[in-house]
């Protein structure tokens, strides 16, 4: 399944803040709200939308190496959102996989860093499934986890 990114501007953002996930997912993730102001304050970020043709389906943001201490080579994927009625159809994954290969061409990745909520089964799943590894560390309550992508370069 295709998806597209698209920067968030003055023209998407508003359809943007107004994507959000389940009812029972809201304590996964941060509101896109929270990480566009965030965005703002950390300006190495990118915050992304995620669209299917026109449509926007959800939200990424992802960080180079140096931001939040991240050490040379690695990259961050700081949020993941699929709005709750755009969910089941695949968006999370495609949109993950397009991400993983966007940063793997990146000269000096080495390595690709996220985190989630220990009891997100669901992202814990999908992360596992694309090849993440979690490394036994905690960062501000969430599981951290790794993919390796130095071969990849």
């Amino acid at each position: 399944m295709p998806v597209t990114f698209k920067p968030v501007d003055k023209d998407n953002w508003m359809e943007c803040i107004r994507l959000e996930p389940r009812e029972d997912q809201k304590n996964f993730v941060a509101s896109n709200v929270f990480s566009l102001a965030e965005s703002k304050f950390y300006p190495e970020t990118v915050p992304l939308a995620i669209y299917d043709g026109e449509t926007m389906v959800g939200f990424l943001m992802w960080a180079p190496p140096g931001l939040d201490n991240l050490p040379p080579g690695h990259y961050a994927i700081f949020r993941l959102m699929v709005d709750q009625k755009h969910q089941g159809k695949g968006y999370g994954r495609a949109a993950m996989e397009q991400i993983i290969a966007e940063l793997t061409r990146k000269p000096d990745c080495q390595a690709i860093l996220l985190s989630f909520e220990p009891h997100n089964v669901a992202a814990d799943a999908l992360y596992t499934s694309l090849g993440f590894v979690k490394t036994g560390e905690m960062l501000d309550n969430e599981v951290v986890a790794r993919l390796d992508v130095s071969g990849s370069v």
